[in-house]
């Protein structure tokens, strides 16, 4: 073993100026994550500009015994990259487009290529990259990669996991593993890439991966539906799915009161409907097919929905600038709610049609346990991912409503449970939720996840304390 100021050295000899920093000004956006709820430490930021790079921090690290935290665009939500002692290792200078395959509908990236930017890049090949969340300016797709993200074409397209084919991965011990495959059929084995797809950088660090393109679309029909609540909207969704089978991209969910939140905060925002309504449905239909006439397909089975009661108004965009109108007010939730105070937050999923069951329980609970809290549920009905948040009741203290984080977390978490889903359904587990990982996961599950730790990472020096309680 080496001491601190030795591998600080090693590390700043190895990177040069521009690869390595100890300044605590240019330190600190790297310690916070988007929440606030947590504030780390380190010896100092890595910024290797090639996978070699990497790997050569990696080994210098693990040699001394300090630990190595991956960081992509540092827009968790879980804390999965704010760091604990030992180095930052960001990946944003690993920023090129390897390839683009518009024959193989492959396009090759490295780790710190920003999500928009890969989209561009498949855009440009007449193509579609689908992964879209509201952070894609900033994020990183290998930070997208490492926590699975999730976003609003799941689905039709899926999880991130669905969207590659290869890794290049930068292993604990320094070694590099080359995984960048561009094959759609390849059964040799254990499938390495989905090891470290959703492991949030605890068993290595991605340096490069191979992604899946898609035929990009041509014609896109979107509505901003109003129904009488989750059970409605649940209906008009299995309406939706059985007349348009995979041409419905997106089926979003949102209360009232986050319609009511965004208006009032976000400007640019407006109300389209002419009165208030309990809950709303964002629906959208895409085609790669110039010919396809999706505006008639949504209005028909709009008008179907309304002949059943399903519906009781709707927004039917009739350009891509009211389109986007409609998705900035889905999309802005999160910014709007911070305008009103504490929010508690949770991001769930339980089955499909069980959504408003949840609801309707999870809402009376947490009126009951947080009187005058105002819930402001809202999220991806169509795959069952709901973010459940709770904004505080009018005129509380927010130090004191944030202080019932941690019991109300518990209630929901536990309520989700018995819905049969899950406590993360997107943004991963990383320190927010050891201990919830503990609780839900059964003993098999949670030894198996330790032994693999344990084979990648048997130092526990990669990303420690994330997903796993560090030993």
């Amino acid at each position: 073993m080496i001491d601190s100021e030795t591998l600080m050295g090693q590390l700043r000899d190895l990177l040069g100026p521009l690869g390595w920093s100890e300044d605590p000004a240019v330190l600190e956006s790297h310690l916070v994550e988007e929440r606030g709820l947590y504030h780390g430490a380190c010896l100092g930021l890595a910024r290797p500009a090639d996978t070699d790079q990497v790997a050569a921090v990696v080994y210098t690290c693990a040699a001394a015994g300090v630990p190595v935290v991956p960081q992509g665009g540092n827009t968790g939500l879980v804390g999965g990259a704010v760091p604990h002692g030992g180095v930052i290792l960001s990946t944003a200078r690993l920023n090129k487009v390897r390839d683009v395959d518009p024959v193989n509908h492959t396009l090759t990236v490295e780790a710190g290529v920003i999500l928009a930017d890969v989209q561009k890049a498949a855009e440009d090949a007449g193509h579609l990259f689908p992964l879209s969340l509201a952070a894609e300016g900033s994020c990183h797709i290998g930070g997208n990669l490492a926590t699975n993200a999730g976003g609003t074409a799941v689905l039709r397209y899926g999880n991130a996991r669905d969207l590659v084919l290869g890794l290049e991965v930068v292993l604990p011990d320094g070694r590099v593993w080359d995984g960048l495959r561009t094959l759609r059929k390849d059964n040799t084995g254990y499938d390495l890439k989905s090891l470290f797809v959703g492991a949030e950088g605890t068993l290595g660090v991605i340096t490069a991966a191979v992604l899946k393109m898609f035929p990009a679309p041509k014609t896109t029909a979107t509505a901003l539906v109003a129904v009488d609540g989750p059970a409605a909207a649940l209906d008009l969704f299995t309406r939706a799915h059985g007349a348009a089978g995979d041409l419905l991209t997106a089926f979003e969910m949102l209360a009232r009161f986050g319609l009511e939140l965004a208006c009032r905060h976000v400007h640019g925002v407006r109300d389209p409907f002419d009165a208030p309504h309990p809950c709303y449905a964002l629906v959208e239909l895409t085609s790669p097919r110039a010919g396809d006439d999706l505006a008639t397909a949504l209005e028909t089975i709009l008008g179907d929905a309304f002949e059943a009661g399903e519906v009781r108004d709707a927004v039917i965009a009739a350009s891509e600038t009211q389109s986007a109108e409609l998705w900035r007010i889905r999309e802005c939730l999160p910014e709007a709610q911070k305008h009103e105070g504490g929010s508690i937050k949770h991001d769930v999923s339980v089955p499909v049609a069980r959504v408003p069951d949840f609801l309707a329980k999870a809402e009376a609970l947490v009126r009951a346990e947080l009187p005058g809290v105002r819930p402001c549920p809202f999220g991806h009905m169509g795959d069952g991912n709901i973010h459940f948040n709770l904004t505080q009741p009018e005129g509380a203290d927010t130090a004191s409503f944030l202080a019932q984080w941690t019991r109300i977390n518990g209630l929901v978490h536990d309520l989700v449970a018995e819905f049969g889903g899950s406590f993360s359904a997107e943004h991963g587990v990383g320190q927010l939720k050891v201990h919830e990982l503990e609780r839900y996961r059964s003993d098999v599950e949670l030894d198996l996840m330790r032994r693999i730790k344990k084979a990648f990472d048997p130092a526990g020096l990669m990303n420690p304390g994330k997903i796993l309680a560090a030993d």
